[in-house]
C-alpha cells in the first residue's frame, strides 16, 4: 500500500517492500543498549506517555477520551506515520541505536517473526500477563511470542479472509451469485479455479482473480511450513511449497490479470471490470469501496477455499528502552481490551484480534450496503474460527522469502518460464544462508 498515494488501509507489505529483516535481527544483537529497566520513571497526571502507530489504528478519539478523563494517572500523544515502510524505517533504527523510540509503537505482523527471535526480542519488555491469554485469537497472540513464552506484542487486529467478488459478473456468466449458493463454488481451491475456467469461457474479457501474487498469498496462508522448519532451518524444498507455486503458475496465463498488485493497473481494475474475485481480510473493504465507490454487484461470500487463512493483522509493543515501561504495558492493555478494539474498528475498519470485540461487533449484525448488506462482521468472526492457531509457521526469514517467492511469481506473470523463475528463487534463498 506504501507505493501509491491513495490513502489505503493497513495492508501487509508487499513483496517490493520486502527488506532484510534477518540483517535486522543481526543488527540488534550487535548495536543498542539493553534496554535494561534499572533508570525507569513514574508518570504522573500531568505526564505523558508516548506511542507512534503507522495509517490508521482508529486510537485518536480513544487517546483524547482518556486525556480528557481526570481520573487517568497520565497523558497520552500519539504520532501517526502514514506508511508502515516509513516507520519501519525508523523503528529499526531507533532499535538498533538503543534510542529515540515512543514508549510504545505499532509493529506490523509480518515483523513480528524477527522480533520474536533470539537476539532482538531482548530489546522490548516482556508483556505477558495470565490473564490476558484468552483474549485474543490465539493464532495472533503466539505470533506476538517467543519460543519460550516471551510475549512481545499485544495484537491489534487481523485478517481472517473471505472472498469478495462481483455478483453483476456471476450473473453474465450464468454462475449462481447470491451469497449462499456461491459458497459451493469457494470450498476448495480445485473447485475455486475451475470455477474460474467456466468463467472465463462466458466473460473472457474480465480476469478471475485480482492478481496471482494475491493468490498466491492466500495459498501461502494455509501451508503449516511454508519457508522454514519449526527450528528456522530453510526449507524451500517442499511440496506444499511447490504446489502453491505449480499452481498459481499454471493458472496465471488464463484466470490472473497478470498485474503487480498494489500497482496503477491493478488499481485501476477496480472500475474496469478487471476481475471477478479477490481474497477479502476486513481491511480489503475499505480499499475496494475506496477505488470502485460508483461500481455496484460487489458481495462478500462467507466461505474461503480450503478452509481458513489469516491475511494481516499488526501489534503494540513496548521497547525496553522506555523509561515508563509499566505505564506503556497499561496502555498498551487498554488500547487492546474489548471495548478500545471495538471503538477502534468502528473507526479504521480493521477486524479485531480481540475475541469479545469479535462477538460484539458479529452481535450488532451490522451490513454493509455498499457489499449488497452483507453481514461483514459476522462473516468476518465466522472467517476467524476457520484460521488455525499457528498456520503459516513465520520464521525469522519469513519476510525476506515471502518476498523472494513473489518475485517469483510477479517473474512468470512477466512471461518467465516457471522453472526458470523457480530455479532463480532457489539460488536467491541459497544466497541468505
Amino acid at each position: 500500500m506504501s507505493k501509491i498515494s491513495k490513502s489505503w488501509r493497513r495492508a501487509p507489505r508487499t513483496a517490493l517492500a520486502a527488506c532484510a529483516v534477518a540483517s535486522l535481527v543481526a543488527g540488534l544483537a550487535a548495536c543498542g543498549g539493553d534496554g535494561g529497566d534499572d533508570e525507569q520513571a513514574a508518570l504522573g497526571k500531568d505526564d505523558t506517555l508516548t506511542i507512534t502507530t503507522f495509517s490508521e489504528f482508529g486510537y485518536g478519539d480513544l487517546i483524547e477520551q482518556w486525556n480528557a478523563d481526570p481520573e487517568r494517572p497520565f497523558k497520552v500523544k500519539q504520532t501517526v506515520v502514514a506508511e508502515w515502510d516509513t516507520w519501519k524505517q525508523s523503528l529499526t533504527t531507533g532499535l538498533q541505536s538503543g534510542e529515540g523510540l515512543t514508549d510504545i509503537v505499532a509493529v506490523e505482523g509480518d515483523m513480528m517473526p524477527a522480533l520474536v527471535a533470539e537476539g532482538a526480542s531482548e530489546q522490548f519488555v516482556d508483556l505477558t500477563d495470565k490473564e490476558l491469554d484468552s483474549r485474543w485469537m490465539e493464532s495472533k497472540y503466539l505470533e506476538g511470542q517467543t519460543a519460550d513464552g516471551k510475549q512481545i506484542g499485544y495484537p491489534t487486529d487481523a485478517g481472517p479472509e473471505a472472498f469478495c467478488y462481483r455478483a453483476d459478473l456471476f450473473e453474465k456468466a450464468g454462475l449462481p451469485s447470491d451469497r449462499e449458493s456461491v459458497k459451493a463454488l469457494f470450498k476448495d481451491w480445485d473447485t475455486y479455479f475451475a470455477t474460474g475456467e467456466q468463467f472465463k469461457k462466458k466473460v473472457p474479457n474480465t480476469a478471475w482473480y485480482d492478481s496471482s501474487g494475491a493468490i498466491a498469498q492466500a495459498m501461502l496462508n494455509q501451508v503449516e511450513f511454508p519457508f522454514q522448519t519449526k527450528d528456522q532451518k530453510i526449507d524451500v524444498d517442499n511440496p506444499e511449497l511447490r504446489n502453491v507455486y505449480d499452481t498459481v503458475s499454471q493458472y496465471a496465463p488464463t484466470l490472473s490479470t497478470k498485474v503487480e498488485q498494489w500497482g496503477e493497473d491493478w488499481m485501476a481494475n477496480f472500475t474496469n471490470d478487471g476481475f471477478a474475485t479477490i481474497p477479502c481480510p476486513g481491511w480489503m473493504f475499505a480499499n475496494i469501496k475506496d477505488s470502485a465507490p460508483d461500481v455496484k454487484g460487489w458481495d462478500i461470500v462467507d466461505a474461503f477455499p480450503g478452509g481458513g487463512g489469516n491475511w494481516g493483522g499488526s501489534y503494540l509493543a513496548v521497547p525496553a528502552q522506555s523509561e515508563h515501561q509499566e505505564e506503556a504495558k497499561e496502555f498498551a492493555n487498554y488500547l487492546t481490551n474489548a471495548e478500545s478494539e471495538v471503538a477502534a474498528s468502528k473507526v479504521a475498519g480493521n477486524f479485531p484480534a480481540n475475541l469479545e470485540a469479535q462477538e460484539t461487533l458479529a452481535a450488532e449484525n451490522a451490513t454493509d450496503p455498499y457489499f449488497n448488506d452483507a453481514p461483514t462482521s459476522q462473516i468476518l468472526a465466522n472467517r476467524a474460527k476457520a484460521v488455525p492457531a499457528g498456520v503459516p509457521f513465520k520464521g525469522d526469514k519469513y519476510s525476506d522469502i515471502l518476498g523472494l517467492f513473489q518475485q517469483a511469481i510477479r517473474r512468470v506473470d512477466e512471461g518467465t518460464d516457471p522453472d526458470k523463475s523457480w530455479a532463480t528463487f532457489v539460488e536467491g534463498v541459497e544466497g541468505m544462508s
